[in-house]
């Protein structure tokens, strides 16, 4: 897979409708910069649907998030644009970093698509991971999101935005739209566009009602997904989020790969020089395998 995009990525990847009332489906992709799959596999999506012009209720719109980092291949500029949607920052307007001026142009567009237009609004915010990964849902437990993400078969991770409050889907779910973020797999396997795209089709099927097989491509669209990579549904929750701070020195054990079993008392990963061990028997999730992140790890244990 390709690790980086063309020079210029416009804000506005692809938009499609059939002229018929119904929901709105908004997706982003690319708010890590160096997560450029869900970029490749809407672009894919739109080229499919301009071609075969099939029949759906409502919109979709796909939307590039930190354009800049996109083209240089870095999760970040100045901060990490995944954790500026809070409150106080939307309340105050400042943009004094690239980052929060990104995140205005995008809520920008979000607004050129009004609640009152649509039967509803969705969202599908696409990711991928730093280290290997079966793909996988984060959903915040709000709004109807819990119930929707169960449409989809695979991984279902609740808790990750009721702890980390500054990125995109809290603010979207804020806001009253229902959605999760969808991890793929690992930042540059190519998997992780097969899942992107399966994902895009797979909602919008089930909220545009798009017939799947009007799609020239189906069913390896979707199959590549649903039931080459996907593993079968399963529901977990956070316990624990190790922290670091940006003066920490974070070096991961390695080999960790996302939904691992681990043991109480195994060692997981050093910091500033002291061992960090397991306080649990469960399963570990994200692990930090890039320069960039405050985030060490997730514990995450199954429902």
């Amino acid at each position: 897979m390709n690790e980086t995009l063309n020079e210029e990525i416009p804000r506005i990847i692809g938009k499609y409708t059939s002229g018929k009332k119904g929901p709105l489906l908004f997706v982003t992709s690319g708010i890590h910069g160096n997560e450029p799959s869900g970029i490749q596999a809407m672009e894919a999506v739109f080229k499919e649907l301009e071609k075969t012009q099939p029949e759906i209720q409502g919109t979709i719109v796909g939307v590039s998030g930190n354009k800049m980092a996109l083209n240089e291949n870095k999760r970040y500029i100045d901060e990490d644009l995944n954790r500026t949607w809070t409150k106080e920052n939307i309340k105050n307007g400042s943009k004094d970093t690239h980052e929060k001026k990104e995140m205005f142009e995008i809520i920008n567009i979000l607004e050129e698509f009004p609640e009152e237009d649509y039967t509803k609004r969705y969202f599908l915010d696409c990711h991928t991971t730093s280290s290997p990964s079966l793909p996988y849902v984060s959903v915040q437990e709000v709004n109807d999101n819990d119930e929707w993400a169960h449409n989809f078969p695979t991984y279902i991770i609740r808790g990750f935005s009721d702890i980390i409050t500054g990125d995109i889907d809290h603010y979207l779910s804020r806001i009253g739209m229902t959605g999760f973020v969808f991890e793929a797999g690992q930042h540059t396997d190519d998997t992780s566009v097969e899942n992107h795209e399966g994902v895009i089709w797979l909602a919008l099927k089930e909220a545009c009602k798009l017939e799947l097989s009007e799609i020239s491509t189906y069913p390896e669209c979707v199959d590549r997904f649903s039931k080459k990579n996907a593993p079968d549904q399963k529901t977990f929750e956070i316990v624990y989020r190790h922290g670091l701070e940006n003066s920490d020195i974070f070096e991961m054990q390695p080999g960790y790969e996302n939904f691992q079993k681990i043991k109480k008392g195994e060692l997981l990963a050093k910091q500033n020089g002291n061992e960090v061990r397991s306080n649990w028997d469960a399963h570990i999730f994200m692990p930090l395998y890039q320069a960039q992140g405050n985030d060490g790890f997730f514990i995450v244990k199954a429902v």
